[in-house]
């Protein structure tokens, strides 16, 4: 017999929870983000134990018996009025990655505007660094670099190793090469293994695009 995990057992209880109390839109919305996060659980992790970023991830991967059990959930909280709360805010920007068949595809303005309402309940510089990232693909890396700068002396990110992550995505977009290895190799100090290993490739293939600029 398989073993049951602890995310399954979560989503069972979510789901009695959700029986017992059928008109709690927050209750439905949590179910809606549990299941939509754990369509990606095989996704999210290589052949060789390496993470795998949401945007490089194969959605065919993806549960799509979990998605639409997340859709479902999210539609029965936004159907119960009152509008979104923190989880279902959380499950609605799940849902829009959900729903993209490629990165490209996704309603990027839509999440954005999501981050900024999660911000107003849930008020994060994780939220809004995530918000930012959003803004990033939405609007381009210079809107999100400008919000990036603003979070950059908040404590909690001060360690935080996405935040400089971020910042070199966005300037290797720009094509500021040397700068973005830099944030990728501080970034790859402050994570463990499996994700320092992806930083510094990511350090590696600015190194070879100022190479081609030589």
């Amino acid at each position: 017999m398989r073993p049951i995990s602890s995310s399954e057992d979560a989503l069972r209880l979510g789901r009695i929870l959700a029986e017992l109390v059928p008109n709690e839109a927050e209750v439905h919305g949590l179910v809606a983000l549990m299941e939509i996060q754990a369509s990606r659980s095989r996704a999210r992790v290589g052949p060789r134990g390496e993470s795998i970023l949401l945007l490089d991830q194969e959605p065919g991967r993806w549960d799509q018996l979990l998605i639409r059990r997340g859709l479902a959930a999210l539609q029965r909280a936004a159907e119960l009025g009152g509008g979104l709360g923190p989880c279902g805010l959380q499950a609605a920007i799940a849902a829009c990655h959900a729903r993209a068949l490629t990165a490209e595809e996704t309603d990027w303005k839509r999440i954005a505007s999501l981050y900024d309402a999660l911000a107003q309940l849930m008020p994060s510089p994780i939220v809004e660094l995530n918000g930012a990232i959003a803004a990033a693909m939405a609007f381009g890396p210079t809107a999100g670099l400008a919000l990036i700068h603003r979070l950059a002396s908040e404590p909690p990110l001060e360690a935080y190793h996405l935040l400089p992550s971020v910042r070199g995505d966005s300037l290797f977009k720009l094509g500021r090469f040397a700068e973005a290895q830099a944030e990728f190799e501080r970034a790859a100090t402050l994570t463990h293994a499996r994700e320092r290993e992806l930083l510094l490739d990511r350090a590696r293939g600015c190194s070879g695009a100022l190479a081609g600029l030589a």
